[in-house]
């Protein structure tokens, strides 16, 4: 009898010892199998975010390039300041012959050259602000950085066609000395529009204008160069009154179908990119 209750006792300390052994392998594998369910559950459970549209506001290129106008401004301003103030001056105040006194140094051409550059880059942000309102698609499609490239090319080329159109019609039609007041003035007021501009497109990007008032303020801005132009014209090629006529028809040839036709330009290089891209 105690031999039989020995044994019985030995066997289930035996069978214990063995379920002890195999419960961990168990427990292990079961937690494996919950860890495994759960990341399953996770992965099933999610789903694709919406991509974030592109913005000029968060554009780090566009941030760059604004902060590389203001300290060129700012060297313009410091370092020409005497030259740019005697261009406002030469502007506003008419002249029949440009002084032998005004001599302007190499800093001064570089100055100006600088500002210019700065207003078709200015010029160049504006068109990029008004096609991602008008045409989301363009870029989404097109890299920004590209069709920044291009946009300011476009001003570029206008200037420089226009000065050479001035520089064709004035030396022709006009009195050199005359026309080279014209160009004198037509320089200094698109350095100065370039310095108006720049604080426009600073509340354009980081303000987030509406299309209406980017169409209404670039309107204003426009116009009254326009009339500054018109009123120049008027002081070195205004003689008789029966010549205003023809003046207005120059003035309308060369100010207002270039504006018509830069436009245009713009969109139908929209329409080519969105096609090959």
């Amino acid at each position: 009898m105690i031999g039989d209750t020995l044994s019985s006792r030995s066997a289930d300390t035996l069978s214990l010892l063995r379920q002890n052994q195999t419960s961990p392998a168990k427990a292990d594998t079961d937690s494996l199998q919950l860890v495994d369910l759960h990341a399953v559950q996770e992965v099933d459970s999610g789903f694709e975010g919406t991509p974030i549209s592109y913005s000029p506001r968060t554009d780090d290129a566009i941030a760059l390039t604004l902060l590389a106008c203001f300290f060129l401004s700012s060297i313009a301003l410091a370092r020409g300041k005497k030259f740019l103030s005697q261009q406002v001056k030469d502007f506003v105040l008419h002249r029949e012959r440009t002084s032998i006194f005004d001599s302007s140094t190499a800093a001064d051409v570089r100055y100006l050259l600088v500002l210019v550059l700065q207003t078709c880059v200015l010029s160049g942000i504006t068109f990029l602000n008004y096609f991602h309102d008008t045409c989301p698609a363009l870029m989404n499609r097109v890299s920004p950085l590209l069709l920044l490239g291009i946009y300011v090319g476009f001003c570029l080329a206008y200037f420089l066609l226009k000065w050479l159109i001035y520089m064709f019609l004035g030396w022709t039609f006009f009195d050199k000395n005359k026309t080279n007041i014209w160009l004198e003035s037509y320089s200094a007021l698109i350095c100065y529009v370039g310095f108006a501009l720049f604080p426009f497109v600073l509340f354009l990007v980081y303000f987030d204008l509406s299309l209406t008032n980017l169409v209404i303020i670039g309107a204003i801005i426009l116009i009254f160069t326009k009339i500054l132009m018109f009123y120049k014209w008027i002081k070195l090629f205004f003689h008789q009154f029966s010549g205003l006529f023809l003046l207005i028809l120059y003035f309308c040839a060369l100010e207002i179908v270039p504006c018509l036709l830069l436009y245009q330009g713009m969109i139908q290089m929209n329409n080519i990119l969105l096609i090959k891209f």
